[in-house]
């Protein structure tokens, strides 16, 4: 029940953005048309990086305006998972909302491709790019460092060969691998690749949201010890 209270907020607070919602719609379209006219896969890997980042930009605002009220949600009660809990599935909410209108797109315009494997794509781009923003707003407190920070990523994960051991590093690495089984129709490796990297970076990005959420409302900076005399 308290979960879902701060999931309701959150979905309101970022509903209320009408801007941002605007851009989170239009961004990834940018990306798909960037590259329609060449390849089939690079088209399809670009649409899921511009959701990933659009995604990605709403959990780090998200997770930034949730600092000032989660002290007054802690003495009503609510614990350091509900309020982590409560944003991820708003977050994951907008995203499969975000994600459709695109896999739509993509059944339209593109043909030959495993459409399962596109669809699994987007889930997982989804899925990994909620926690990466919390991840980015607890680490980064201003939101101008988590912006800049995102876009060297998003922009390493653009320019870095896919094939290179560094890239495997880099959060959204497995939608290339998917996307190649998915356009390619190449063996089942690259799919089992993929989905390793994918919830092997999804845990890694749970595991610090969860730790920094706890540790962050351990903290009472609004308490001032004086030195006995």
């Amino acid at each position: 029940m308290k979960t879902s209270t701060v999931a309701e907020m959150a979905l309101r607070e970022i509903v209320r953005r009408r801007g941002v919602l605007a851009i989170l719609v239009i961004f990834p379209l940018a990306f798909y048309l960037s590259r329609r006219d060449s390849h089939a896969g690079q088209s399809i890997r670009f649409v899921c990086l511009g959701l990933g980042w659009a995604l990605s930009t709403a959990a780090l605002f998200t997770g930034s305006a949730a600092r000032a009220i989660e002290p007054r949600l802690r003495l009503s009660g609510y614990r350091g998972h509900h309020l982590w809990l409560g944003r991820l599935a708003a977050l994951w909410t907008v995203g499969l909302a975000l994600s459709v209108p695109y896999f739509v797109l993509i059944r339209l315009d593109q043909d030959g491709v495993r459409f399962g494997a596109i669809g699994l794509i987007m889930l997982l781009t989804v899925a990994v790019a909620a926690p990466f923003g919390l991840a980015l707003s607890a680490a980064l407190p201003r939101e101008l460092e988590g912006m800049l920070v995102l876009l060297i990523i998003v922009g390493l994960q653009m320019m870095m060969d896919p094939a290179g051991t560094a890239s495997r590093l880099l959060p959204f690495w497995f939608t290339r691998e998917i996307g190649t089984y998915a356009v390619d129709h190449t063996d089942g490796g690259y799919l089992e690749r993929g989905l390793v990297h994918a919830v092997v970076c999804l845990a890694a990005l749970l595991a610090v949201v969860a730790v920094a959420s706890g540790w962050r409302l351990r903290q009472r900076s609004h308490l001032r010890f004086l030195a006995p005399r």
